[in-house]
């Protein structure tokens, strides 16, 4: 397949459909997962001619399958970071370039061009995964943003003696925009040794606790991260290693997708199909950057929509597990295609 989407456009609904469904009978005819997943299914090719009527494949089968459409040697895999002991989702990346677009573009779309920023990343967990797709991506985006010439944009581990006093020298500076980018922990870490009073800081937080302390709500996390920092918002971004595309969020924990990605719902008791209409369920994504894996992923994460088709991302589901292995089973009939059922 050519690759017919131009990461970066815009798309009406009308357009974003065309493209969804030919990537979907792309994918029904090139990868081998998910055409057994759709004749499980019993889904005709030929009767998919909306959203809600592309099946969407568990996320949890790109911990035990390799989900690709079309044979590649890839350029690189990516691992989910995981928690100790936890079977890691795997990404079979053909085409590094693709992501990199989809990574600039999409944050270009809600921030405009990276060279206006200088990004302080502190990511320690992750660090430790050589193949972790959110590294690759806050290492695009410090590249996108050196224009050349002496920047202090970089990674920081345990160092946040020098990440202080480096993001007081960015409160003096008004040279560009600044942005500190970091995993929960390391963030509430950081603000128990130091306070800023920094308002043109844009803060972002990503992932939980990694099993580094107690998990808190959003609201509770958020207010202690904006009172620490001097801010008015917390910024996040979703996305995760299975995708190639992220949605963001300004504040308030509502997230809004780049033109070629949607959030979608679906009910609990329905593991597969997405409802237009439904406001709140657990999250389907389509994602028209994942040409050579899978586009249209069921995750276990749950959300709630607002009137702006905004989606609020409220938690995960529990024993996912269990219902992944209850949708298809637990039979031996295709048994390449079940995923694991301990």
């Amino acid at each position: 397949m050519r690759q017919r989407l131009k990461i970066g456009q815009n798309l009406s609904e009308k357009q974003f459909l065309q493209e969804a469904l030919a990537l979907f009978h792309f994918q029904f005819e090139n990868n081998l997962i998910y055409n057994e997943f759709c004749k499980r299914l019993q889904v005709k090719l030929e009767q998919v001619d909306s959203l809600e009527k592309i099946p969407f494949l568990p996320i949890s089968f790109f911990k035990t399958h390799k989900v690709v459409t079309t044979d590649f040697n890839e350029e690189m895999i990516f691992y989910s970071s995981g928690t100790s002991g936890k079977e890691t989702s795997k990404h079979y990346i053909k085409s590094l370039a693709l992501y990199e677009k989809s990574i600039v573009e999409a944050f270009r779309f809600f921030y405009g061009d990276p060279r206006a920023y200088n990004f302080f990343i502190l990511l320690p967990n992750y660090l430790e995964n050589k193949q972790s797709s959110l590294i690759f991506m806050m290492d695009k985006l410090i590249t996108a943003a050196n224009s050349g010439e002496k920047n202090p944009s970089g990674f920081y581990l345990a160092d946040h003696d020098i990440l202080y006093r480096q993001l007081i020298d960015e409160q003096k500076s008004a040279e560009k925009k600044t942005i500190l980018f970091g995993v929960s922990y390391a963030l509430l870490d950081f603000v128990k040794k130091y306070q800023l009073n920094f308002p043109k800081l844009i803060v972002f937080e990503t992932g939980g606790m990694k099993g580094r302390g107690k998990e808190i709500v959003k609201e509770e996390l958020h207010a202690i991260l904006k009172s620490g920092f001097g801010v008015k918002h917390i910024h996040s971004e979703y996305g995760m290693c299975e995708l190639l595309s992220q949605a963001y969020s300004k504040g308030g924990n509502l997230f809004s997708t780049p033109p070629w990605m949607k959030l979608l719902l679906r009910d609990e008791k329905e593991p597969i199909y997405s409802s237009l209409t439904s406001h709140s369920g657990i999250i389907n994504v389509i994602d028209l950057a994942n040409i050579y894996s899978c586009a249209f992923i069921a995750t276990e994460d749950i959300g709630r929509k607002n009137e702006d088709n905004q989606v609020e991302i409220l938690g995960r589901l529990d024993a996912t597990q269990i219902r992944g292995c209850n949708l298809l089973g637990c039979t031996t009939e295709f048994p390449f295609i079940q995923p694991s059922c301990e």
